[in-house]
């Protein structure tokens, strides 16, 4: 083979890959550096091959293109990553370009990772200054047997050296065959292998197995409630026969599945379990919203609401691939993958306990409205298996009563759709906002930042910063028309306003956000912290919660406060006010539980109070958050709803 050609792939793959890990996770392990080495090598080698078959010119042309492919989908990648916390996936190639849909936000992310970019053309740079020294002469038949046999040779040492690493949940022999962790496989082997897996996958289907966990203890260290008698308490759980479920099912995942939710501990109904029970609902999923834009001047209705009614203190919004992600965590109480969001949105699967749902069997009227395009996200779709039969957006008729031009109204939304529900005896309503989107800027067509931008214009923040706390703004003009609305119909006592955000807003750079936190967060797990409002004017005083949550426990913490049967085994999230350990699970399996932060990409767990964590511990919970991932796949996957509730 020609080794000057042989050289500049080296070259090329191991220095993207190197270059791609170092830009995303900022560290390389030594073992991670030999993984990704020896899975390079049988690509190098079809690369060299495949730009040596033909004559001296069209070798190349060829090589050129492959050179341009790689550096171009390295670029890619890194801005997908940069947006949306998740890497690509072919899996929802069709959710991600819709995610990716607003141009000015992908102008303004290639603006911000300039150099970065810049780091990734250079092998197209190399490329023309090196190519009259690379030999792009055509091989001979026996060279090429020799690569082919040489690919063969390097792929097999590189699957045998899986061996080395074969123990312990995340090992590189367990991410390569057994569990779906998208970040780790780059981390392990690179973008390259990753990307042949997620195709693979992506075509043939991909199943997780369930890790065999310890027997679970009931946990109320950080539960303020006394603990009750074993003998009055309470569970939510339903009768179901999973035994016979079991018995009538030949599909291996399928009865793990129900195994797992039968063997699983429910939790327990509280002093708080239907504190809310026969009142009105509404819902707001805000765009984009998070504790650091509230303040008592700025925003003083969110203000009032997050620091009265329930008053969550350690409440986290973890970023899943964007408000889609988001929206699925709080409607449904299951963990959003990319393959999950797949089959939500293509098989409308039954998500029996979604918020909706939950709500209609109480004869509860149920809308959901969203001030931008209806069947974004394929929402069209989605809010039928939510519940949300009734759903109205921009162009399905929410445009003929408010602007729906980009960026539309929070105010608008709220002061239109409010007449079309407020003299329903009780009503149950969503609303997904859409003011708080980025990009965060004065200049570049954010026409809420700038409505609101005298607001902002005193603060001693940057631009980018000041822009979003400007569109949050909206936000909390909405709500307080909306709650003045309630008022003036007299059931503002008896509607309880329930708000998370989708997610933080992640088009702002850490150090932006650490202009306005109150605290100095890393951009892993503390930029996803937030509030949870759940907020009624006939509560005097605040409750206040100190045990973690996030967005997977919004859907069964409503459902204890409203009174609503349901069986607490079959959702991930967990009611937040019952005697569970809080954990806060994050897309790249990171968590944080009362005790600490595991921060997953470095395996380095940080004691919350710098008390000694012992490994056991550690391990008990990643094995928890692994399942989570296969539960709430597993259940969408195999409509598991459906069987339990026919």
């Amino acid at each position: 083979m020609k080794k000057n050609q042989l050289f500049f792939y080296i070259f090329l793959v191991l220095y993207l890959e190197f270059s791609y890990k170092l830009s995303v996770y900022h560290h390389i392990n030594g073992i991670d550096i030999l993984y990704t080495i020896l899975f390079s090598i049988p690509v190098i080698f079809i690369l060299t091959l495949i730009s040596s078959v033909f004559r001296n010119k069209a070798n190349q042309v060829i090589s050129l293109i492959l050179t341009s492919f790689f550096c171009i989908y390295f670029i890619f990648s890194y801005i997908f990553y940069s947006l949306f916390s998740v890497p690509f996936s072919f899996e929802t190639i069709g959710l991600a370009s819709q995610a990716l849909d607003f141009t000015n936000i992908i102008v303004d992310a290639l603006g911000k990772n300039i150099l970065i970019i810049f780091l990734f053309i250079i092998p197209i740079i190399a490329w023309f200054f090196l190519r009259k020294k690379i030999d792009f002469n055509q091989i001979e038949l026996k060279e090429g047997f020799i690569g082919l046999g040489l690919i063969i040779i390097f792929y097999t040492i590189s699957i045998l050296s899986l061996q080395w690493d074969k123990n312990g949940l995340y090992s590189a022999y367990n991410i390569y065959f057994h569990i779906r962790e998208d970040r780790k496989t780059i981390l392990n082997f690179g973008l390259v292998t990753y990307t042949r897996l997620d195709i693979k996958r992506s075509i043939f289907g991909f199943n997780e197995s369930i890790v065999e966990e310890a027997e679970e203890e009931k946990d109320t260290e950080n539960n303020e409630e006394e603990e009750l008698p074993e003998e009055v308490i309470t569970y939510n759980q339903i009768d179901i026969d999973f035994d016979g479920l079991i018995a009538n099912t030949n599909e291996s995942g399928k009865k793990k599945l129900l195994e797992y939710l039968k063997n699983t501990a429910p939790t327990n109904q509280n002093d708080y379990t239907g504190y809310f029970k026969g009142k009105n609902l509404i819902f707001i999923l805000a765009e984009g919203f998070n504790s650091i834009a509230v303040d008592a001047e700025r925003t003083p209705t969110l203000y009032k609401l997050i620091n009265n009614g329930f008053v969550f203190n350690n409440f986290y919004s973890p970023v899943f691939l964007s408000t889609t992600g988001g929206e699925f965590q709080a409607t449904t109480g299951l963990i959003p993958t990319q393959t999950i969001l797949k089959n939500w949105k293509s098989n409308t699967p039954n998500i029996y306990y979604a918020l909706g749902n939950s709500f209609n069997r109480l004869g509860y009227t149920t809308n959901a409205y969203h001030n931008w395009t209806y069947s974004y996200y394929e929402r069209n779709k989605t809010m039928k298996t939510l519940g949300f039969y009734s759903y109205t957006g921009c162009r399905n008729g929410l445009e003929l009563e408010m602007n729906c031009r980009w960026l539309p109204s929070d105010i608008d939304l709220m002061n239109v759709t409010f007449p079309k529900y407020g003299t329903e005896e009780k009503f149950m309503t969503y609303y997904i906002t859409v003011s708080g989107h980025a990009p965060y800027n004065f200049t570049g067509g954010n026409n809420i930042a700038s409505k609101n931008k005298n607001l902002v214009a005193d603060l001693p923040y940057s631009n980018n910063v000041k822009a979003y706390l400007a569109s949050q703004i909206e936000l909390d003009r909405a709500l307080e028309s909306l709650i003045q609305q309630l008022e003036e119909k007299n059931i503002l006592d008896n509607t309880v306003i329930a708000l998370v955000g989708d997610h933080y807003p992640y088009t702002l750079s850490i150090d932006e956000i650490n202009e306005v936190s109150s605290y100095e967060r890393d951009e892993i797990v503390e930029v996803n912290r937030s509030n949870f409002i759940i907020w009624n004017s006939e509560m005097k005083n605040k409750v206040e919660i100190n045990k973690v949550g996030s967005q997977i426990d919004v859907l069964p913490t409503i459902l204890n406060l409203f009174g609503i049967e349901y069986d607490s085994r079959l959702l991930v999230g967990k009611d937040i006010l019952s005697n569970s350990e809080g954990i806060a699970i994050f897309s790249n399996r990171s968590w944080v539980t009362n005790k600490g932060t595991y921060f997953a990409n470095q395996n380095k767990f940080v004691s919350a109070d710098n008390t000694e964590v012992d490994n056991e511990y550690i391990r008990k919970i990643n094995t928890k958050v692994a399942n989570g991932f296969t539960i709430s796949d597993s259940i969408i996957k195999y409509n598991i709803y459906d069987d339990i509730f026919k």
